[in-house]
């Protein structure tokens, strides 16, 4: 995958969040979806949250990328030991993340986080990108053992786009972005 195949992939993802959220009825968001405990709503801010993860994760791999293999197999092997709380933490801050955030700060925040991920990609070296580190496996089906900074930028899509899938909402139905 290219640089531009990857900044093309998060603005697309962008655009189709916006029309998600905006063409959707307040009925619709309140519908449950389909394979998850989530209403369409705090269904649209988990998908929004997978981008805020990578801002962060960036810097994580960025650091532990410099050290020696073994320490980011350690942590990564802390974080799977830790899958449980994790999945009940995700699966809590779902349920009141749109309400708290309300719809169009959610539409603000993901044109903010994708913006500051596609500049953050056009500025990374060749290097940096296929740096990388271990990953907690049983936190997301996306994340695999070994990720580079490719892997992390493309991730959010991923995540979006099979979550996209499960939404309820009409608009979905009648188009599929990915």
């Amino acid at each position: 995958m290219e640089r531009a195949d990857l900044i093309a992939e998060m603005g697309r993802a962008r655009d189709d969040f916006r029309t998600l959220v905006e063409t959707a009825t307040v009925a619709e968001l309140r519908q449950p979806t389909n394979g998850t405990k989530w209403t369409n709503d705090q269904l649209l801010f988990h998908m929004l949250f997978g981008y805020l993860l990578v801002r962060s994760l960036r810097w994580l791999v960025r650091g532990l990328a410099r050290l020696p293999d073994g320490v980011s197999r350690r942590f990564a092997a802390a974080l799977n030991a830790a899958t449980r709380p994790f999945h009940v933490i995700n699966y809590v801050g779902s349920l009141g993340g749109a309400r708290v955030l309300g719809h169009t700060r959610m539409i603000r925040l993901m044109d903010h986080v994708v913006s500051d991920l596609q500049r953050s990609l056009r500025r990374e070296s060749d290097t940096a990108l296929e740096r990388g580190m271990h990953f907690p496996v049983g936190w997301d089906p996306y994340f695999a053992d070994f990720m580079t900074m490719w892997d992390v930028y493309h991730y959010p899509t991923q995540h979006y786009d099979h979550h996209r899938r499960q939404l309820t909402l009409a608009c979905v139905s009648r188009r599929n972005p990915a």
